[in-house]
């Protein structure tokens, strides 16, 4: 297994596959989502594009963790398996290490650019697990949530909380609709 997808390598042989299986701790993938992660898996084959100094990686990676329902906050399985297009292209040369890119064109939306001539298979491995974890992961579309009075997971158990909460910022506007319901009648 090699760990680091080698541009010179596939310069000198040609198209290159690379594969690994990484487990990474919940807290390195830094989303709260997260609860707990399991391994992922991932293979890219890495060929030349026409450009000198351009590359493509086409693959998939398969990712398993417990993410945080959105609106309960129950921890739930989650296993995604999604392919992949990236390319690769050289950092401009004028432009520093930390300094953004501007992306000017809609086909860059998947484009790295790379200051070195070798990229960690891990590190292609993590964004791609960014990019497939859900923005609100949910338990299940018709989950309740908790409680917003008590915090109970209505999911699970009846609250005697009201119903009904009422925003007192909107009383100003209850009477302004009565009004308007006497004028349609007169």
């Amino acid at each position: 297994m090699n760990d680091l997808i080698d541009f010179d390598v596939i310069d000198e042989h040609g198209p290159q596959t690379y594969r690994g299986t990484y487990d990474v701790p919940a807290d390195e993938i830094a989303r709260v989502e997260v609860a707990n992660s399991g391994s992922i898996t991932i293979e890219a084959t890495v060929a030349q594009e026409h450009n000198a100094g351009e590359y493509v990686a086409d693959g998939t990676s398969t990712f398993t963790a417990d993410l945080l329902c959105s609106r309960c906050l129950e921890p739930n399985p989650f296993a995604n398996t999604s392919t992949f297009h990236v390319r690769f292209k050289p950092r401009p040369e004028a432009i520093e290490e930390n300094e953004e890119i501007e992306i000017t064109d809609e086909e860059e939306l998947d484009v790295e650019f790379y200051s070195e001539r070798t990229i960690p298979l891990r590190d292609l491995a993590l964004e791609q697990v960014q990019l497939s974890i859900p923005m609100k992961p949910l338990c299940d579309e018709s989950c309740l949530g908790l409680c917003p009075q008590c915090g109970a997971n209505r999911i699970r158990e009846a609250c005697s909380c009201e119903a009904s909460i009422v925003d007192e910022r909107w009383d100003a506007l209850k009477g302004i609709r009565d009004e308007l319901s006497k004028k349609k009648n007169v």
